[in-house]
């Protein structure tokens, strides 16, 4: 079974503890290495709330609002915005 990239990332930093948004893990592309922080692709955000069930509309509402809007401390994920 082919691993994602946040099992890839826990696999390889076993001890940095990295703040995940819960429901998005197919969603991280990557980390910022300085800070150990996760990055988020917005547009698979989006999709993963519409395969939830979510119009385009309403995903996009509620990633901006109750996802993205939320600062959780200094290891908030980073999101990338790739909406083009």
């Amino acid at each position: 079974m082919l691993k994602n990239t946040l099992e890839l990332i826990l696999e390889t930093y076993p001890d940095e503890s990295f703040l995940k948004a819960d429901g998005f893990d197919d969603a991280v592309v990557g980390f910022e290495d300085r800070s150990m922080r996760l990055i988020y692709s917005t547009i698979e955000c989006i999709r993963i709330l519409q395969v939830e069930g979510m119009t385009y509309e309403d995903a996009i509402e509620h990633f901006y609002y109750n996802v993205q809007g939320g600062y959780v401390g200094e290891l908030t994920p980073i999101w990338c915005n790739d909406l083009f």
